[in-house]
């Protein structure tokens, strides 16, 4: 492939609407944002210039939370959240994105630009939106 041609970056095919949510709510509060944005993923809000995003996954629940049989009640997001956040670079290359979640083993990524979040990044829209794209834009340019 011509990667001139095919280059499609992060940005392209990153989710833009994501829920975001304060480390110190509980797992509980932290259910019903996921079931209302019917999402399995939240970002967790920076407490000040000088901290770093987090995320809190559904497995990290199951594991830390439903499978040690602790109520969500009293359990806080900052105690079964990943934090640091691996994040991307909106304009990093989608093949790039892709090599970094096989290395790291990574579900999901936070896109950041200049400090501030833009949105989430997972293998199904690198694969599904970002590699189909690209696929489809060497089948035009070789007709």
């Amino acid at each position: 492939m011509n990667a001139a041609v095919n280059r499609i970056a992060v940005k392209d095919v990153m989710k833009t609407e994501f829920a975001i949510i304060d480390a110190t709510a509980t797992v509980h509060e932290a259910l019903l944002l996921m079931k209302s944005h019917r999402t399995s993923v939240l970002a967790v809000d920076r407490h000040n210039e000088d901290d770093e995003y987090g995320l809190l996954l559904v497995s990290e629940i199951a594991d830390k939370v439903l499978a040690k049989d602790r109520s969500s009640d009293r359990v806080n997001v900052y105690e079964v959240m990943i934090k640091p956040a691996i994040y991307v670079d909106p304009d990093m290359d989608i093949r790039y994105c892709s090599r970094l979640f096989a290395r790291f083993g990574l579900v999901r990524a936070l896109v950041v630009k200049d400090r501030k979040l833009l949105g989430t990044i997972s293998p199904n829209s690198l694969v599904l939106d970002g590699m189909f794209s690209m696929e489809e834009q060497a089948r035009i340019t070789s007709e």
